[in-house]
C-alpha cells in the first residue's frame, strides 16, 4: 500500500505543533527538514481537506505552505532509514535505530525508533540536552522527564544508573513510542505516564527534572518543576532560542535556581539550572 507524503514549510517554532495536529490525523512518521517537516500517512487514510484546514488555523500565526507526493511503501521505508543516520554525542553517546548495528565504542548505545514522536538526538535541542546530562551523576538518583517524545532523556538517564525515573507526554502516542523505545534499551522500569506536569504526584521529589519543551510551556512551568526537585538537585531544559535564554535564566532565578551551564547551537539554547540545599524547592507555594 502507497504511502502520502506531506512536505511542509513552517517556522520551527511551529513544527511540534503542527506534528501533534498530524497525528491526530492519523500520520504515522515524521522527519524534520531544514525547510519544516514531512509526514507520512498510508494513502487511503489521507484527507486533503483536513490538511488544508490546519493550514488555514495557522496561517495567521506564521508562513506555511505544503506539497503532497505519493510514495511507494517500500520507498518510503527505504528513503527513512537512508535519512535517520546514528548520531554521537560527545564521543560517549550513540544514538541509532533498531536497523544499525551497534558499536561497542561508546559509552550509551542508545536505540530510538522514533515513529510519531519528535527526539531522536538529531534536533539541536535534543543532542544538547543529552550532553548535558552527561555532567549530571545520575547514578542512585530519581529523575523526571517532562514532555519525554520519544523517551531518550529518560532511557540516558536510566543508562546511567538512575535509581527511579518517571516520564510523561501529553500525546498518547509518545507515551506508547517512549515505553516501546525503553523496552528496546532493557530499560522496562521507566514509569512513563499520559499527562501534564500537574499530573505528577505533588508529593514526589526528584533529584533531576528534564524539560526539552518549548519558551512558553518553561516559563510557565518553571516553579512546577521547582517545588518537585530536591535540594541540592538540577534543572535541564532546552526547546527555546538564543533570544529567549534571558527570560528563561529570569524565571529560573526568581525560583531559587542557579545557572551552572549553557549550551548553544545554531541558534538554540540548553540551560543547566541547580538548587542550592536552602532554596526554596519541595517547599508549598
Amino acid at each position: 500500500m502507497n504511502y502520502t507524503e506531506i512536505q511542509l514549510t513552517i517556522s520551527p517554532d511551529f513544527t511540534d505543533i503542527l506534528m501533534a495536529e498530524l497525528a491526530n490525523l492519523g500520520f504515522e512518521s515524521f522527519v524534520e527538514t531544514d525547510e519544516g517537516l514531512n509526514a507520512y500517512i498510508l494513502e487511503p487514510d489521507f484527507d486533503e481537506a483536513a490538511i488544508q484546514s490546519i493550514v488555514d488555523k495557522y496561517a495567521g500565526q506564521t508562513a506555511i505552505a505544503y506539497q503532497i507526493n505519493s510514495l511507494e511503501k517500500k520507498n518510503w521505508n527505504e528513503e527513512w532509514e537512508r535519512n535517520y543516520q546514528p548520531i554521537e554525542v560527545q564521543g560517549r553517546i550513540r544514538v541509532r535505530a533498531s536497523f544499525h548495528e551497534p558499536d561497542t565504542g561508546f559509552q550509551y548505545d542508545i536505540v530510538i525508533n522514533p515513529k510519531m514522536s519528535f527526539g531522536t538526538g538529531h534536533h539541536e535541542t535534543t543532542a544538547m540536552m543529552l550532553e548535558h546530562q552527561l555532567s549530571v551523576d545520575a547514578a542512585g538518583k530519581t529523575v523526571l522527564d517532562v514532555g519525554s517524545g520519544t523517551g531518550i532523556l529518560a532511557v540516558l538517564a536510566a543508562l546511567q544508573g538512575a535509581g527511579r525515573v518517571v516520564a510523561f507526554d501529553i500525546e498518547e502516542w509518545a507515551v506508547e513510542n517512549a515505553r516501546e523505545n525503553a523496552e528496546l534499551n532493557g530499560c522496562s522500569s521507566i514509569e512513563v505516564f499520559q499527562g501534564t506536569i500537574h499530573d505528577v504526584n505533588p508529593d514526589e521529589r526528584f533529584d533531576i527534572v528534564l524539560a526539552n519543551i518549548n519558551r512558553n510551556v518553561l516559563l510557565a512551568d518553571i516553579p512546577a518543576y521547582v517545588r518537585l526537585i530536591k535540594p541540592g538537585g538540577t534543572l535541564l531544559v532546552s526547546g527555546f532560542y538564543e533570544q529567549d535564554a534571558p527570560d528563561i535564566e529570569e524565571k529560573g532565578s526568581a525560583e531559587g535556581l542557579t545557572k551552572t551551564g549553557q549550551l548553544s547551537r545554531n541558534k538554540w539554547v540548553s540551560l543547566r539550572f541547580d538548587q542550592h540545599t536552602d532554596g526554596p524547592a519541595g517547599t508549598s507555594v
